[in-house]
């Protein structure tokens, strides 16, 4: 630690003294001449021998709240203060003159800062040696709208925003059990940033959430600007492409989690919320699955399923039956491949790789572009990656259907984070089927297999309930089963009875 860090930590872990002046000083020293951070004089009581001073943020403040605390400390203050040389002390002016704030005495200068910078007014007064801290925050948010990375046909409009207290209240107003816990801390150095663990005491397992936190606390860290810190940190397996922490947007998702004892992670600041432990076969669920019918959700998980397999193996067999094994291509079917060929000059992996990352960076470009040139670039990208690379001989009219169809499916996972993941598993099975053939193929994609086997999230294995097998979670793993089958949660829950018996009230025999 440097000198001027020693410093600083010294400064910061002093007590607030009887004397205004010193602490007004010691603030400054922190704080600096910063341009947001404003000081208001007052008079307690309306009295020259008790001068005071409000310190807040320009921006992080609510003023009417500011004026409100002024008002009473001012005006109404002469009710407590009826003996002039009597100075009232700050229990007596927290609990008479700030009922209706958030307020509590601050004895140390670290307190008082970091109240500050969070959007809370510091109030000092000549005489007391404790500060006041009010809670005062009042910046603008953003309005909740529906996520845009996980849509759905029916279900809740809402979605997460950046404010920690909105995200906690959007979970409080779906599960109103009082069961449910928020525990509080805060991770950065610099940033401070506020975290809240979310779980329902009763259902989660035994030594989770104390997991949960101590990997928390372990972060030492400046700064937390996304929820994308947190994960990188505290999963199981960092080195791995797989997932093995869950990110949505939707609180009916994060409450799904609750419910069937995982605990949440919400961070300041961000609109994505952490749940864990994570399974391999949650990216492929979507909230519709259980807000249509259970035959429906079914029907369009397995499409889902089906999309997964396209996306991540379409171009590679592709590649594999054209270079290696033309026998297994029915003899109409490889002759209009042929024929299709017949102008590309480069070999099939290679032209598979051309479209794949040209693809890849039509996508990217379009991302981060403004959204009008965006949808531009994009519908001109798909002239010159479609028509006009086939009429020019670059690549083969099947490779633009494949790599098309294969595109397509990785926008069917809900999960975008996955459909990225699947992307770069893509290209290592296609180098290996396009100079290895099928033994290539097979043996990248049992190393993957063999990987996603291993890894574990939070003492849970990533394959459960396929590996290990658990019969009672298959209701709710491939298929969807109805809700009335689903009378359990899953096993790793602590409380696993869900509902009791008889959910399909019938009409009486004979009625």
């Amino acid at each position: 630690m440097s000198t001027a860090q020693e410093k600083l930590q010294a400064q910061l872990d002093a007590s607030f003294t009887p004397q205004l002046s010193g602490n007004i000083a010691a603030l400054d020293q922190i704080l600096g001449k910063s341009a947001d951070m404003q000081q208001r004089d007052f008079k307690l009581c309306g009295s020259s021998e008790f001068p005071g001073v409000c310190c807040f943020v320009d921006g992080l403040a609510d003023a009417s709240i500011i004026e409100a605390i002024l008002k009473a400390l001012v005006i109404f203050g002469s009710d407590l203060h009826r003996d002039p040389a009597a100075m009232p002390t700050a229990d007596d002016i927290q609990t008479t003159l700030m009922v209706n704030a958030s307020a509590k005495p601050c004895g140390k200068v670290r307190d008082g800062i970091a109240g500050i910078v969070s959007g809370d007014t510091l109030v000092l007064i000549e005489g007391l040696d404790q500060a006041i801290l009010v809670s005062t925050k009042g910046w603008k948010d953003r309005g909740i709208e529906e996520p845009s990375s996980e849509n759905n046909v029916r279900g809740p409009r809402d979605g997460f925003t950046e404010s920690i207290r909105t995200n906690t209240a959007h979970v409080r107003r779906r599960i109103k059990d009082p069961l449910l816990r928020f525990d509080a801390m805060v991770i950065g150095t610099r940033t401070q940033t506020d975290i809240n663990i979310a779980y329902i005491q009763d259902i989660v397992k035994e030594g989770l959430v104390d997991e949960v936190k101590r990997r928390l606390k372990g972060i030492k860290i400046d700064a937390i600007l996304e929820s994308g810190y947190i994960e990188e940190l505290i999963e199981d397996a960092p080195l791995s492409p797989f997932n093995t922490v869950q990110s949505t947007e939707r609180p009916d998702k994060v409450a799904s989690a609750l419910l069937e004892g995982r605990v949440a992670i919400f961070i300041d600041n961000t609109p994505v919320v952490l749940t864990v432990p994570t399974f391999f076969w949650q990216f492929i669920q979507a909230p519709d699955d259980y807000y249509n019918r259970y035959w429906v959700g079914s029907f369009f998980r397995s499409v889902r399923y089906l999309a997964l397999i396209i996306s991540l193996v379409l171009p590679s067999i592709y590649v594999m039956l054209v270079s290696f094994h033309h026998e297994m291509i029915p003899t109409s079917l490889a002759l209009t491949i042929a024929s299709g060929r017949e102008v590309v000059p480069f070999p099939v992996l290679l032209e598979a790789i051309m479209l794949e990352i040209a693809f890849e960076l039509m996508r990217e470009a379009g991302l981060r572009m403004p959204k009008p040139i965006g949808q531009a670039v994009s519908i001109v990208g798909s002239l010159i990656i479609g028509q006009a690379a086939v009429q020019a001989g670059l690549v083969s009219p099947f490779m633009v259907i494949v790599v098309a169809i294969t595109e397509i499916s990785s926008f069917a996972i809900p999960s975008y984070s996955s459909s990225l993941a699947l992307r770069i598993f893509r290209f290592p099975l296609l180098i290996a089927s396009g100079v290895f053939g099928l033994l290539g193929f097979a043996t990248v994609f049992f190393a993957l297999l063999l990987h996603a086997l291993s890894i574990r999230s939070f003492g849970e294995s990533f394959m459960a309930p396929a590996s290990p097998f658990r019969p009672s979670d298959q209701r709710d793993m491939l298929l969807r089963m109805p809700l009335w089958m689903q009378n359990q949660r899953p096993e790793f829950a602590q409380d696993q009875q869900r509902m009791g018996e008889q959910q399909m009230p019938r009409p009486p025999k004979g009625g």
